[in-house]
């Protein structure tokens, strides 16, 4: 009985060392093939449907891939908010100067009357900082979105003793009356007023002063006449 446990035993043994040279063999074998396969060993989602695979390397790649793609994207994303929020900041930051003055020059003795609105041309420019006021057109167009002051100052002599004064000048925005100045007496021989306002404007909006239909200005000296505004503060558009 000892010598047939002694058989098994020794069988079992001879067996087992058989499998291990059998495995071995086929260790050597795979890593022959790897050594000599050439390109990506691709990995499939097939791969993963077994539970012992389910752990293995090709499916860790795949879940470490799919983590990749979402940190890339995730990264695109909120670097592109903070380009964003670095071009509003920058633009709140940075300076931005606008500022202009503009009066009637000494040629303009009379102005008026006509039979339409007729826009002041203000030619002589002592200010004229971000370029927003055209001398030519007689208006000023906002280089950006902002909060704006305008200043309107008005200036008239009779050139007769009894005449009637009468003139009216309004500023405009984008073709709106926003605030007016007038007169309308027989008793002064000179008279003059100003009117100052907030506006806010989106950039491209036009603001420039008109003297209205059938009224006249005359008299100007020294540069009685003017408008002017600045930037108070910029805006987002």
């Amino acid at each position: 009985m000892r010598v047939l446990v002694y058989v098994v035993f020794v069988g079992g043994l001879v067996l087992d060392c058989a499998k291990a040279l059998e495995a071995t063999a086929t260790t050597a074998q795979l890593k022959e093939a790897a050594e000599k396969r050439e390109g990506d060993i691709t990995c499939q989602e097939s791969d993963c449907s077994c539970v012992f695979r389910s752990h293995g390397c090709c499916c860790g790649n795949l879940e470490l891939q799919s983590l990749r793609d979402q940190v890339t994207e995730t990264f695109e994303d909120v670097s592109g908010k903070i380009n964003q929020l670095a071009d509003e900041i920058g633009q709140v930051i940075e300076p931005v100067n606008v500022a202009f003055t503009a009066f009637l020059g000494e040629n303009y003795k009379c102005i008026g009357p006509f039979e339409r609105n007729v826009t002041i041309p203000y030619d002589v420019i002592y200010l004229n900082e971000g370029s927003g006021y055209n001398s030519v057109m007689g208006l000023f167009t906002a280089p950006v979105s902002g909060v704006y002051s305008f200043s309107l100052s008005v200036y008239s002599r009779l050139q007769r003793a009894g005449e009637h004064m009468y003139h009216k000048v309004q500023l405009m925005r984008n073709g709106r009356a926003e605030v007016s100045v007038w007169e309308d007496n027989a008793e002064d021989m000179e008279d003059s007023s100003s009117h100052r306002v907030l506006l806010s404007l989106q950039q491209g909006d036009q603001v420039y002063a008109e003297l209205v239909q059938d009224r006249k200005l005359c008299g100007n000296i020294q540069g009685l006449n003017s408008f002017s505004g600045y930037l108070v503060y910029p805006m987002s558009a």
